[in-house]
């Protein structure tokens, strides 16, 4: 199990890891609260600022499983693997115009998700359900991926066993992690974030100064990668497109899923949870302006795919090329810095995520659809129960299914969480919508995204249209129906439902002044 394990590099991962699960648990003492109030538990009171929402909210877009996916992408395929590039970029103008009126809105009516909003906004409890239940169903395999990011790194370092055995410091990890996401609530991540990002960052730069260095320079690196990918053109034929550009049946799938993909990203349970636990609109918007930062190192981390083709990385699983190309690379004591920078930054999101979902469940399926007359205090444990209950429910995506399911879930995930856009990002500038035929809509896109993404043998993200060269992603083809049929339903349908938010409601809280 550990004969041929790198205990230099493990030494200083467990160091890291440490480090940060202490943090985890000394949390619950900062920016002091009552962790019994749902508000307090699961978005932090809401009273991070400029600085502390810019690691939280970028730490939970950016995650482990980024680090080792995007550029595995760039490893098996080449340019395309950049789509993550565009898209991370398409959300900020879309989180500078439309989250300030969110969280003014969530602020004065008390909202803690995007589910409380669609009810207040339509007063629909049946569309109310649908953002929660798509939002719940997609987080669970994203989590499960960041264990999968962290199993990578553990993985690399040598760790071996057989069954069970062989999952042991994730499971142990995973316990760490539920334990102070339990006691700490939002504080937990917030705070871990700090030491994450700061990590990651040391880590990029030093891989994209030191690995040019070694290997020649970046000229030297696009060529090995560029050869690799004739080679594999070749060998299949003609059939696989890969290369250091984009070839010309790739422009489309590439242009729409980014666009596709920015629809999708910042509905997600983990995303709304760290943009309403900030102080003011305001904060929004500075992030807004901050946070594409970590774009340009993402750009920087998906090169790490074409590195590892100069590096001599040769793997069967794309996913371990850049821990294969780290171990090559660098000394061991920094492979364990490097390692614990990614499986800090799974953690950070799961803990995130765990806490989106956990709140969505209980205040908009449990409450309503179960127990209506349910408490605080009683709401309060049992979103931590849920939280447990997710992250179990992720461990066991690992252990009992296969990576590529998991994987499947995840990517489907964007298709899912796309379909709640028009619910909660329309609602924000026209009361036009009616609540059913936006319900209508949802269930529509809902349908016909995962129609068009499954196979008997696996995912596929885009679908042929207008002749075999011309592609485009499933969620931009769901979406588009999903609007589609919300305005014409919209306009046939009277819209009767109470609506309990006012215009003003939209309006920036003056800094210092309390909600209504």
């Amino acid at each position: 199990m550990i004969a041929h394990l790198n205990w230099p590099a493990t030494a200083v991962f467990i160091g890291f890891f440490l480090l940060v699960s202490l943090l985890g648990f000394a949390a619950a003492h900062w920016k002091r609260g009552d962790l019994a109030d749902l508000h307090e538990w699961g978005l932090g009171g809401r009273r991070f600022g400029p600085w502390v929402s810019w690691f939280l909210i970028g730490g939970d877009l950016y995650t482990a499983y980024t680090v080792i996916a995007v550029p595995s992408v760039v490893y098996a395929i080449g340019a395309y693997g950049f789509f993550a590039l565009p898209y991370t970029i398409l959300i900020y103008p879309l989180l500078y115009a439309a989250f300030p009126r969110l969280w003014a809105v969530a602020q004065r009516k008390n909202y803690l998700t995007a589910a409380d909003y669609v009810l207040g906004r339509y007063g629909n409890k049946w569309l109310e359900l649908a953002v929660a239940f798509t939002g719940v169903l997609a987080t669970t395999p994203y989590i499960a991926l960041q264990l999968v990011g962290m199993e990578k790194v553990i993985e690399a370092l040598g760790f071996e066993g057989q069954g069970l055995a062989s999952h042991l410091p994730l499971s142990i990890a995973f316990l760490i992690l539920a334990l102070y996401t339990s006691r700490s609530g939002l504080r937990a991540p917030a705070m871990i974030a700090f030491v994450k990002d700061t990590m990651i960052y040391i880590f990029v730069i030093a891989v994209i100064v030191i690995v040019p260095m070694k290997l020649g320079g970046y000229g030297a690196i696009f060529d090995a990668a560029g050869a690799d990918f004739d080679k594999k053109v070749a060998a299949s034929g003609g059939k696989l497109a890969a290369g250091l550009l984009l070839a010309p049946e790739q422009i489309m799938p590439f242009i729409t899923l980014a666009i596709g993909s920015t629809f999708a990203l910042l509905m997600y349970p983990h995303s709304m949870t760290a943009i309403l636990s900030v102080r003011n609109g305001n904060t929004i918007r500075i992030n807004a302006i901050a946070l594409p930062a970590y774009s340009v190192m993402l750009g920087l981390i998906a090169l790490m795919g074409y590195m590892a083709h100069a590096a001599g990385v040769h793997v069967t699983d794309p996913q371990d090329a850049v821990p294969h190309l780290i171990l090559t690379i660098f000394p061991d004591w920094f492979v364990g810095f490097c390692f614990a920078a990614i499986a800090i930054g799974a953690l950070v999101p799961a803990a995130i995520m765990s806490i989106g979902a956990a709140n969505t469940f209980t205040r908009n399926i449990f409450k309503p659809f179960v127990n209506p007359g349910i408490n605080p205090r009683e709401e309060t444990w049992l979103a931590k129960l849920m939280s447990l209950i997710i992250q179990v429910g992720a461990l066991i995506f690992v252990l009992r299914a296969s990576t590529r399911f998991a994987l499947d879930l995840q990517l489907l995930g964007g298709i899912w969480m796309a379909q709640v856009f028009p619910a909660v990002v329309f609602g924000l500038f026209t009361r036009w919508f009616s609540g059913w035929a936006l319900f209508a809509g949802w269930a529509t896109g809902m349908g016909l995204g995962t129609w068009l993404a499954w196979t008997p043998n696996a995912w596929v993200p885009v679908h042929a249209v207008f002749g075999a060269n011309f592609a485009v992603y499933n969620g931009v083809t769901a979406i588009v129906a999903n609007i589609l049929v919300a305005s014409l339903l919209s306009a046939a349908l009277p819209n009767r439902a109470r609506d309990e938010t006012r215009t003003e409601d939209y309006v920036d809280i003056p800094a210092g002044q309390p909600a209504a």
